[in-house]
């Protein structure tokens, strides 16, 4: 569910099944044409619907953070632990082009990057993995 189609009494009604945020991570750095952003946007996008389709009703998709800062991991950081004192108890942050192997981000339950995910399990093997991943975050 994306949190554009939360109404205040929806998310009071449905605070309590929707445990997991989700924050997309785009990895701009101003640098690209239109048309590129555009194509970084849909690669993130199909990321993402490995988790916004088959756990819709947990999943909360919060908006993307797009650009490259030299504070990248406080400031994920910090909007996850922001997150977390507003009611969510996971969050993930996803990145189609990110690279995020190394960047700590103690207050994420986990962080999904397709790069190191297509050279750890192979293209034809992130979906499955990412599906263990959340059903084991969900497990603790």
């Amino acid at each position: 569910m994306k949190f554009s189609e939360m109404t205040q009494d929806s998310w009071a009604e449905l605070q309590l099944y929707l445990d997991t945020c989700l924050i997309p991570y785009t990895a701009l750095s101003g640098e690209q044409s239109p048309v590129e952003a555009t194509e970084a946007l849909e690669r993130l996008r199909d990321f993402l619907d490995l988790v916004e389709i088959p756990f819709k009703g947990r999943i909360m998709t919060y908006p993307a953070f797009h650009y490259v800062n030299s504070e990248l991991s406080m400031t994920l950081n910090s909007l996850s632990a922001q997150l977390k004192s507003s009611g969510f108890k996971y969050v993930v942050i996803m990145s189609s082009d990110g690279h995020l192997d190394g960047v700590e981000i103690p207050a994420a339950d986990l962080v999904l990057s397709r790069s190191v995910l297509t050279h750890e399990v192979g293209e034809e093997g992130i979906a499955r993995f990412i599906g263990e991943k959340i059903r084991e975050l969900w497990k603790k």
